[in-house]
């Protein structure tokens, strides 16, 4: 079979929306477009050698619509021969868009692709697209829907985290965010969308807040206590023992940002056709899907599902990127795999960085790569859960 090789990963600066948004004049295709010019300026690729384009977007209505992978490749003056699909698995789409490319590959029936995602949630707000999901009673009761605030508050109670242990974690994240932006470690997959006169609108993502501390982290109010009354009726049904307990905040929630992120995967036999120089392979991937009133812990049933197929357990990987789908949410699988915090989201995660839904997969991948490579590491694994009770998690090693 196949290997499918990454050979490079770049994302954009993740832009804060509080306030105003540093992309707020720019469509999603703009967010784009820069990427994939990099992507073939820095590799010397000629955009018709490339099959496909995969993009996770999880919410696509209006401006994200009409198939924006396709149309994005276009708007960025690519080949016509460069196909286009977009995908939505919630907030795992960007991975599983990195996933399914790789199985093109795998199954040998197509070389060199475009993998990512991108959400510019500034424009396009979360639950905009209208989905009966979540605006429709009769389906919402059927499926037990419950904001995924809450279902983080649920496994906080349940796993008896205190608000402390929640406020630690996103401290802890935006520390570790602002000391791997100072030193840079964030560079190499980073391009930024300049202005027309050649200037960034955004040199470095801008949703870290480095002036919080404990005593502002406890004094942030509940997000979800005006809907726990409702929330706990919903919890009845299905865990009656369970207490639902308004714990997560403003910060220690993921922030909302603009995002867009693309991987250039291809072939070992593409790669030296194409003088490509490959940097890891994608060895395993795997979905996996939970009770979706809990519903954050579908990451947990697809890394156990991964860990089945290829014999291997936590303590063989040695780096891993979990998305922070509220701190509940990355304390539980971290809980449930026993891993080390020096092993885990190194360099913060998506409570100071910010989460982009459809952009995740890809900033989180190329974030792994990058910190492998400069701690000499093998293993490592993108893990990220999303709603209704999905979870997709990939499994990468450096060459």
């Amino acid at each position: 079979m196949p290997s499918a090789m990454i050979v490079d990963a770049v994302r954009i600066p993740r832009a804060s929306i509080r306030g105003e948004a540093a992309y707020a004049a720019l469509k999603p295709v703009d967010l784009l477009r820069p990427l994939f010019n990099a992507i073939a300026e820095r590799n010397q690729l000629d955009s018709a050698e490339v099959e496909d384009v995969l993009l996770g977007c999880s919410t696509q209505t209006g401006d994200q619509g009409a198939n924006i992978a396709k149309i994005a490749a276009l708007y960025a003056g690519w080949s016509d021969r460069v196909s286009g699909v977009t995908l939505n698995r919630f907030c795992c789409s960007g991975l599983d868009a990195i996933n399914l490319a790789a199985s093109k590959i795998m199954s040998g029936m197509e070389s060199v692709l475009i993998a990512g995602g991108v959400e510019q949630l500034s424009a396009v707000p979360m639950f905009s697209d209208r989905g009966p999901w979540y605006s429709d009673p009769k389906v919402m009761k059927a499926t037990r829907f419950m904001h995924m605030g809450l279902s983080a508050d649920l496994i906080a109670s349940q796993q008896d985290f205190s608000r402390e242990q929640l406020d630690a974690c996103a401290l802890q994240s935006h520390q570790r965010a602002a000391s791997a932006t100072d030193k840079a470690y964030f560079a190499r997959s980073l391009i930024p969308i300049c202005d027309q006169n050649g200037q960034p609108l955004l040199a470095r993502d801008n949703a870290l807040r480095p002036q919080l501390n404990r005593d502002k982290l406890a004094a942030l109010p509940s997000s979800f206590a005006d809907f726990v009354e409702q929330g706990q009726r919903l919890v009845n049904q299905v865990y009656p023992a369970s207490i639902l307990t308004p714990l997560h905040t403003a910060g220690n929630s993921p922030a909302l940002v603009d995002g867009a992120s693309l991987l250039l995967l291809a072939s070992k036999d593409a790669c030296k056709r194409l003088s490509l120089t490959p940097r890891a392979r994608i060895t395993h991937y795997a979905n996996g899907s939970d009770e979706p009133v809990r519903m954050l812990t579908g990451h947990l049933r697809a890394t156990e599902k991964l860990f089945s197929a290829t014999g291997l357990k936590a303590a063989d990987i040695d780096l891993w990127e979990v998305n922070e789908s509220f701190a509940a949410s990355v304390l539980y699988f971290q809980k449930h795999f026993n891993i080390a915090s020096e092993k885990l989201n190194v360099n913060g995660g998506a409570i100071a960085l910010g989460h982009p839904l459809g952009a995740t997969g890809g900033n989180l991948m190329g974030t792994l790569l990058d910190e492998m490579e400069r701690q000499d590491l093998q293993r490592g694994i993108v893990s990220i859960c999303g709603g209704a009770g999905v979870g997709v998690s990939t499994l990468i090693e450096r060459l």
